[in-house]
C-alpha cells in the first residue's frame, strides 16, 4: 500500500508528517512510501534524505496519484480529497468544528480521515498523542520568545557592580505546555510561579521547583486530563484573584486551551495595564480566542507599558523537532492498522474509533455530525 507524504501549503507551516529516521519503520512493515517533493525543506529535510531512507519522491499530484493512506499535518483541502478514491486513509491535525469544509469534502470523497486532536487520552495512545508532543515543543518556545523580549536578565546575577535579581515568571496553566515552560524558564534562572485550575496539578508544579499559586477556589478537575468548564461568575473571581500577581511579574505565559473550545479568559486587559514597563505576556491560546484580553494570533501588542504576543501555530517555529516528535505520533497511528502490509482500520480499537471524523461517506464523529447535519 501506498503512503503519501505531502507538502504543507497552509500559511506559517514548516513541519513535516514524517521524517527520513522514521521512513524505515513504515517500509518494515511492508508499506510503500512516497513523498511529495519539497515536503521536508521546511523542517530542512531535503528530498535526498528521504531517498536515501527508502523513500520515493514525486512531484505535486504524480505523488498523491493512487494514494492509500496520506499523512500531513494540516488537514488536506478540500480539491485534494476528491482526487483521492474511495476508501482512502488521511491522518492529520483535523479541527473539525473549524474545518467543516474538509470533513464535508471527506465524507464526499468517501475517504476515512482521523483527526489526531481527538486520539483518547489513555495509557495505550500515548506515544500517538500529537496534542502533547506539540503543546511540550510550544511550551518550550514560550520561554524563548519572552526571554528574547525582556529587557532583564532571566537569571540572577551576582556581580562587583551589584546583585541582579531574577525574572520573575507566571505560568497559567500547567498541562504539557505550561510544565514544559515552567522547566524552561527555571533552566534560565527565573524565579517561577504557576496556576491551574486542577488542584492536583500543584505537585508537578512544585517537583519543577515552582511555587504553586494558590487562589482558594475549588478545583476543576475533568476528564481525560483537562479542566472542567467554570461559571463565568467562578471564571471572574479568579481573574480578579489573579491580576495582583499578574501585576507583579516580569513574565507572563498562559497556555490554557482545550482542543475545540474557544480559551478560557484568565488575564483582563487591566492586569496586564498594571504591570511594569518592558514586561512581557506570551499567549499560547491566542488562536483559540485567547486567555489574555485583547491578544491577536501572530501579533505583538503594547499594552500599557507591556508587551503581549500573541502565538500562532507555535510548533512550527522550531520545525524539527516539532516534526520529529509529530512524525512518531503518525507513525504510531499508521502502524496500529497495519496488518501483512495493508492499513485496514478496526473500528473496535477505541484508538481507532475515537479518532476518526468519516469513513465510507459518513460523518462519524458525532459532535462534527450535528455541526453539520444538525441534531
Amino acid at each position: 500500500m501506498k503512503v503519501v507524504v505531502v507538502a504543507e501549503v497552509r500559511e506559517h507551516e514548516r513541519r513535516v508528517a514524517l521524517v527520513p529516521e522514521l521512513v524505515g519503520r513504515l517500509t518494515s512493515a511492508g508499506l510503500d512510501v512516497v513523498v511529495e517533493s519539497g515536503a521536508g525543506a521546511g523542517a530542512l529535510h531535503p528530498d535526498s534524505t528521504y531517498e536515501a531512507a527508502g523513500a520515493s519522491v514525486a512531484a505535486g499530484d504524480d505523488a498523491l496519484a493512487g494514494a492509500d493512506v496520506v499523512v500531513s499535518v494540516q488537514p488536506l483541502e478540500p480539491a485534494r480529497l476528491a482526487t483521492l478514491r474511495s476508501g482512502a486513509v488521511t491522518v492529520s491535525f483535523l479541527p473539525a468544528a473549524q474545518e467543516l469544509d474538509v470533513v464535508r469534502a471527506a465524507r464526499d470523497a468517501g475517504v476515512t480521515s482521523f483527526a489526531l486532536e481527538l486520539i483518547p487520552r489513555i495509557s495505550r495512545a500515548q506515544s500517538m498523542d500529537a496534542l502533547t508532543s506539540q503543546a511540550l515543543v510550544a511550551g518550550y518556545r514560550a520561554v524563548l520568545v519572552a526571554a528574547e523580549r525582556l529587557p532583564r536578565f532571566f537569571p540572577l546575577s551576582m556581580t562587583a557592580a551589584g546583585t541582579i535579581p531574577p525574572a520573575e515568571v507566571l505560568v497559567l496553566g500547567a498541562g504539557v505546555a505550561g510544565l514544559q515552560a515552567i522547566a524552561t524558564a527555571r533552566r534560565l534562572g527565573a524565579r517561577v510561579r504557576a496556576y491551574d485550575v486542577r488542584a492536583a496539578s500543584a505537585d508537578e508544579v512544585r517537583s519543577l521547583g515552582a511555587q504553586f499559586v494558590e487562589l482558594d477556589l475549588p478545583s476543576l478537575e475533568g476528564a481525560g486530563g483537562y479542566a472542567r468548564e467554570m461559571t463565568e461568575e467562578r471564571a471572574q473571581l479568579q481573574r480578579d484573584l489573579l491580576a495582583p500577581h499578574v501585576g507583579s511579574s516580569d513574565v507572563v505565559i498562559t497556555t490554557a486551551a482545550v482542543p475545540g473550545r474557544t480559551a478560557p479568559l484568565l488575564v483582563e486587559r487591566a492586569a496586564v495595564e498594571a504591570m511594569k514597563p518592558g514586561s512581557i505576556v506570551v499567549d499560547l491560546a491566542a488562536e483559540s480566542g485567547g486567555n489574555v484580553e485583547g491578544s491577536l494570533a501572530g501579533s505583538e501588542l503594547d499594552v500599557g507599558g507591556a508587551r503581549l504576543w500573541g502565538g500562532r501555530n507555535v510548533p512550527s517555529q522550531l520545525p524539527v523537532h516539532a516534526s520529529r516528535l509529530y512524525a512518531a505520533n503518525v507513525v504510531n497511528v499508521v502502524l496500529l492498522m497495519t496488518g501483512d502490509g495493508k492499513v485496514t482500520p478496526d473500528f473496535d480499537d477505541e484508538i481507532v474509533d475515537g479518532a476518526c471524523v468519516t469513513h465510507d461517506g459518513v460523518v462519524r464523529h458525532t459532535p462534527t455530525r450535528e455541526l453539520l447535519e444538525g441534531p
